[in-house]
């Protein structure tokens, strides 16, 4: 039944960081996007936020944080060649397409931190 209830919850996260790449303003421009940098940086950034999609965002201050700490991964939901061409280093990829049939391969324990652009 655990085992269950976290792939449930695995999923719900993942189909929420996905909604979140999906969210386009009337310019075409995905406005809740965050860049997403692995350099260090003494710029204060805001919290990590919840938007009208009700995806959490997480500052790259947070990210590079839970990485050090061993409490999070990141998930490229790009295709192949986007993945080649660059990636947030110790990415994985997992196409956006295919989140649900990867889900096994995905951390029970870990903030699972997915990106597109």
């Amino acid at each position: 039944m655990r085992f269950l209830i976290s792939m449930a919850a695995v999923g719900i996260l993942a189909l929420m960081g996905l909604a979140g790449c999906n969210s386009m303003d009337k310019s075409g421009a995905n406005k809740n996007a965050a860049t997403v940098s692995t350099t260090n940086t003494t710029t204060p950034q805001p919290p990590a936020t919840a938007s009208n999609d009700g995806a959490r965002r997480v500052t790259t201050v947070e990210l590079n944080d839970a990485l050090s700490k061993g409490e999070a991964i990141v998930v490229d939901v790009r295709g192949d060649a986007a993945f080649k061409l660059a990636h947030i280093k110790g990415a994985i990829m997992i196409p956006s397409n295919e989140v649900a049939n990867h889900l096994s391969e995905l951390p029970h324990d870990k903030l699972i931190v997915t990106y597109c652009s």
